[in-house]
């Protein structure tokens, strides 16, 4: 690798506020620390006007009992079904039955005009605890404390959430910085924190 690229990924990298992941903590620069819930998504449009009334106050209710404060991402990214796609090419391939390989061919049809007119989302909540250094005590317990307040909260609304590991917020964090939302290889697992890709123009 030449200097120059070398020097350029070192400085690009500096954008980075994360310092280390360790278990499920994200230590920060300046002693700062947090941890992240991904939470379970539900479709609001199809809840009854009394279930959405309920989901309403019981968040309202969720952020006024917040002694702390916390940062709420939602992540939207395409999905590509090229591989799904490819899955049903390979059922008409495979089935002996005559009706039911056009039924998969006009399925398949079908899907491909829905892509086409309709931007096939997933969308990812999550949920932030920040530690500030200012704070003082253990990092560790004192996110674990707020966590467990939140994931209490949470599960009131019915609302399945985790705390992300490492593994997953390496994950994560590089689809984030990347933009690309490739699927992490195995070099990446090992990294103690996202890396930026840089490209040489």
């Amino acid at each position: 690798m030449k200097k120059s690229e070398k020097n350029s990924k070192a400085t690009t990298q500096k954008f980075i506020e994360i310092q280390d992941i360790i278990d499920n903590i994200v230590l920060l620069s300046g002693g700062n620390a947090c941890l992240v819930i991904e939470v379970q998504a539900t479709n609001f449009a199809l809840l009854s006007k009394e279930e959405q009334d309920v989901k309403v106050l019981s968040y309202s209710s969720l952020l006024n009992s917040l002694s702390f404060s916390i940062q709420v991402f939602i992540r939207s990214k395409k999905i590509d079904i090229s591989s799904y796609l490819r899955l049903l090419d390979d059922e008409v391939n495979k089935s002996q039955n005559q009706l039911l390989r056009e039924q998969i061919k006009l399925y398949k049809d079908f899907v491909q005009e829905l892509i086409m007119v309709n931007t096939v989302l997933d969308k990812k909540f999550y949920i932030a605890i920040p530690y500030s250094g200012l704070e003082g005590g253990v990092a560790a317990s004192k996110l674990a404390s707020k966590a467990e307040s939140l994931h209490a909260q949470l599960k009131r609304m019915n609302l399945p959430a985790k705390t992300l590991n490492k593994e997953e917020l390496v994950k994560l964090f590089h689809e984030i910085y990347n933009g690309d939302y490739e699927q992490i290889n195995e070099t990446m697992l090992g990294a103690k924190f996202p890396v930026v890709k840089t490209q040489t123009i």
